[in-house]
């Protein structure tokens, strides 16, 4: 029955023939974005109720500059901090590493696998617009789609 239901990327809504090619194609199922002065806490509850393995900081211009893992608040708790007296930008790692909507799928991917990334803020105009995971590049390098919704 499964083999029965399976359908190629071109028969799939929303996936054009030959299937996604560019991180613009996928709408990313990651829109959380840090302020630089948010409360450390605060940023603390947010990936843990969100299950969002981090997330990119902006400036008071909405600018990109930083980004925080659940790893880097583990690390500001094993260094003894107290995360109500720290700031996102306190905890954050200041490495900008992101791609636009024009960076391909595959490359996106070299870009993670290399610098061990969860997931990866897409920016425009130096701002992040959103961020896509793991999950979404699968999704779109198997053709399932740009919506995490099918």
């Amino acid at each position: 029955m499964w083999k029965e239901e399976q359908k190629t990327k071109s028969e799939l809504p929303g996936v054009p023939a030959g299937g996604l090619r560019r991180v613009g194609q996928i709408r990313g199922t990651n829109d959380l974005i840090f302020h630089a002065g948010q409360d450390g806490m605060a940023v603390a509850l947010e990936l843990l109720s969100t299950h969002t393995p981090g997330a990119p900081v902006v400036d008071d211009h909405h600018e990109f500059i930083g980004f925080i893992s659940e790893v880097d608040v583990l690390r500001a708790l094993e260094a003894g901090k107290d995360l109500s007296k720290l700031i996102a930008e306190d905890i954050m790692v200041r490495d900008r590493i992101a791609v636009t909507a024009e960076t391909t799928i595959e490359a996106a991917v070299k870009i993670m696998e290399e610098k061990r990334l969860l997931n990866l803020p897409v920016t425009q105009n130096g701002r992040v617009a959103y961020s896509v995971t793991r999950h979404d590049l699968l999704r779109a390098w198997i053709g399932l789609g740009t919506t995490g919704e099918d």
